[in-house]
């Protein structure tokens, strides 16, 4: 075990995730997640050696308070001073940024430019790295963002077909997320294959509560799912994912909805929350639609549905397919969702072992082809935090 440890903090608005990883071996030594922040019952709960403490934040309820109570969380298990460096989750570096980087003011600046490609997260990082700043005193702080990875698409796949003068102004294109995910995935499957990244032809998709799926050639990504913002592509937990923009002048002239009623529906009132009218969680449909729920049988059939017709349009923009990856929370439990999928993909040669689908849960990687198909296909869990660490360790020079 190294002596010199990474913190790896993730801020969402009303939420702070945190994680202390050994980079060398990967180890998790303690995790906090904070919620509620911002509101009077705000709390973080710390686990540590497998046992879980929660604390209570109402006396400073905001992102600081998170990171304070961190640190002395730290100090009573003597890491405090082991901690070498500070790396953040960021979700939008626009076309700033291409790769992670060392925090300056200048970056703080460039984070704060990408604030409207990322109204929800970027001023909530910005509020964990100030924290950080702060009570981590003189340790270097690194930014990994979500949409760097994304960078490498080229033109004809990020541009949207409007004026262009809307692009050159306001940066309106495709920026994809879940970057940080794919890059560390891409590297693992070459890894578990094999092979080397640059010889294969990948389509990756990073199922969870929000969803996407990416085209991958040459170790790059070439096209993505997602778009200026996270709500494009597949159907999600609670977003709608692709759907006729003209919505909004229909809902608009016909339920008198306003922009923001709309847009809030689309992010978090639709998905399979919406079809099923039951949950957003994935087993929970699962669940349900095995009892012969209407609801939850339409979502999933349509979560499947969407999920295989991307696969088909992102083996377009990788070349080929040499490998079809699943991961994610969805991606690396859902044996039913992989083998319902793989069902429509015949054609690219997939047939699915059962056996195999079955195995690969809970953790486990493994190839859920047959022998005999014409790809493969292969549960790769992921783990951004490590990604997150390895880039702040190397940047900061531990």
């Amino acid at each position: 075990m190294t002596q010199k440890l990474i913190l790896v903090l993730n801020c969402g608005s009303s939420s702070l995730k945190g994680a202390v990883l050994d980079n060398d071996s990967g180890e998790v030594l303690l995790s906090c997640l904070a919620e509620k922040l911002n509101l009077p019952d705000a709390y973080i709960t710390f686990k540590f050696n497998g046992e879980k403490r929660k604390v209570d934040l109402s006396a400073k309820p905001d992102h600081t308070g998170a990171v304070e109570a961190l640190m002395e969380e730290l100090k009573a298990h003597d890491l405090d001073s082991r901690i070498g460096a500070i790396g953040h989750r960021v979700v939008s570096g626009g076309e700033l940024y291409s790769e992670s980087i060392l925090v300056d003011d200048e970056v703080i600046a460039g984070i704060e430019k990408c604030i409207p490609l990322a109204p929800l997260h970027n001023p909530a990082h910005l509020l964990g790295l100030r924290a950080a700043q702060s009570i981590f005193k003189g340790l270097p702080n690194v930014v990994v963002f979500d949409t760097a990875f994304h960078q490498t698409m080229p033109e004809h796949a990020y541009t949207y077909a409007i004026p262009h003068e809307l692009y050159e102004k306001y940066g309106l294109r495709r920026y994809g997320a879940h970057g940080t995910s794919y890059r560390y995935v891409s590297d693992e499957t070459a890894r578990f294959l094999g092979k080397d990244k640059k010889d294969l032809r990948m389509v990756i998709a990073h199922l969870g509560n929000g969803a996407s799926i990416t085209a991958v050639a040459n170790g790059e990504s070439r096209d993505t799912s997602m778009g200026l913002t996270p709500l494009e592509g597949l159907v999600m937990g609670t977003r709608s994912g692709d759907i006729d923009p003209a919505v909004f002048s229909f809902l608009a002239e016909n339920a008198n909805m306003t922009i923001a009623q709309i847009t809030e529906m689309l992010n978090k009132k639709s998905g399979l929350l919406g079809i099923s009218g039951l949950s957003n969680d994935c087993r929970t449909i699962e669940e349900e639609a095995a009892k012969g729920h209407p609801g939850a049988k339409l979502a999933l059939e349509m979560f499947i549905y969407r999920l295989a017709k991307y696969i088909g349009s992102m083996t377009v923009a990788a070349g080929g397919l040499d490998a079809l990856v699943f991961t994610g929370g969805i991606g690396e439990n859902s044996d039913i969702i992989r083998e319902r999928v793989l069902g429509y993909l015949g054609f690219l040669g997939l047939h699915i072992d059962q056996e195999a689908n079955l195995k690969a849960r809970f953790g486990n990687a493994g190839v859920i082809t047959t022998a005999d198909s014409k790809a493969v296909a292969v549960v790769i869990p992921t783990n951004e935090e490590l990604m997150i660490a390895h880039d702040t360790a190397r940047l900061s020079g531990l």
